[in-house]
This record gives structure tokens, C-alpha cells and sequence, in this order.
């Protein structure tokens, strides 16, 4: 049995970068069709290329629970499970599977190379199918119409938001390991 516990370092990174989505979730930018331009998807990725794919999707499944549970970690210092199930939900709730994809990535390559980059674009395309649908859902809209309101603006913001993260991610991940080392 190869059971792998958790260090203390890796439960104050793992808290550390709940928080860090907490706090980033307030940088929020109403949007004219009700879906906000928040740094969540910013800090999701960070977590993710800093602690991996079940660390990472650890913090984000935190955060999740912690907004579901009522605590005000969500855009605009809100929560309630009733985020989960609204026109946004389905980004909250595809978080830790964004996170996963991203980490795995991260983990399996460590450098912005092609592998890592594709693990980027599909950990956010999960994110955005995720979001579309439970968009559509809830408002009955179109997919085209879903498309238009919850990915369309943000894909500018979306690269440069995975870009950043994943610079600053590698770094910060590079300076832990070399950390725990010493």
C-alpha cells in the first residue's frame, strides 16, 4: 500500500491557494449578458500549475464547497449553494476538472511546451463547455446565444489570464520544490 500523505506544506499551499481564489473572485467586471469577468479562472489555473492535478483540484473543490456552504467567497463577496445551480454555476462547478486537466499538464511536462499548453486550452475549454451549458440550461438560451454571452468576450482575457498564470505558476512551483529540498 503506497499511500501518500499530506505534508504540511502541501495543506498551507493548498489553503493558501483557496484563498488566493477567494480573493481573485472579487476582481469581478459586470458583463451586459450577466456572466462577470472575474480573475476565478486566473487563480484556478495558478493553483493548478503551482500544486498539480489533485492538489490543485483540491483547492478548487474547496473553494466550491466553501461557496456552496454559504461562506462569501464567490464574485461580490457572495455564497450559497444557489450559485452552483444559477446561469453561472457551471463554471464554479468545473473548477476542480479545470484544475485537474491543468495540473496534469503541469505535471506531466513543467515547462510552457506544446503538451502544457494543450492541458491550458482544455482544462479552460471544460470550463467554458461547463459554463455554456449550465447557462443554457437555467435561461433556456441558445448554445449560440450561451457561446456569445459566456465565451466570446472573455477569450482575450482568457489567454492572457492562462499565460500569466502559467509563468508565475511554474516559477512559484519551482521555488517550492527547490524549498522542500533544502
Amino acid at each position: 500500500m503506497n499511500e501518500r500523505k499530506l505534508s504540511i506544506q502541501d495543506i498551507c499551499t493548498i489553503s493558501l491557494c483557496t484563498a488566493v481564489t477567494a480573493i481573485m473572485a472579487q476582481i469581478s467586471i459586470p458583463m451586459p449578458m450577466g456572466v462577470p469577468m472575474t480573475m476565478q479562472t486566473f487563480a484556478v489555473t495558478l493553483a493548478a500549475v503551482i500544486l498539480g492535478a489533485k492538489k490543485g483540484a483540491a483547492a478548487s473543490l474547496i473553494y466550491v464547497l466553501l461557496g456552496a456552504a454559504g461562506v462569501p467567497v464567490l464574485a461580490n463577496f457572495t455564497g450559497g449553494y444557489q450559485y452552483l445551480i444559477g446561469p453561472t454555476g457551471g463554471f464554479l462547478l468545473t473548477f476542480p476538472v479545470m484544475a485537474y486537466i491543468i495540473g496534469l499538464g503541469a505535471e506531466k511536462f513543467r515547462r510552457a511546451n506544446s503538451g502544457f499548453i494543450i492541458c491550458l486550452i482544455l482544462g479552460t475549454a471544460v470550463n467554458y463547455i461547463g459554463g455554456i451549458a449550465m447557462f443554457c440550461l437555467v435561461t433556456g438560451s441558445s448554445v449560440w446565444a450561451g457561446f456569445t454571452a459566456c465565451v466570446l468576450p472573455f477569450i482575450p482575457t482568457a489567454v492572457i489570464k492562462a499565460g500569466l498564470a502559467a509563468a508565475i505558476g511554474l516559477k512559484i512551483h519551482r521555488r517550492l520544490v527547490s524549498a522542500a529540498c533544502v
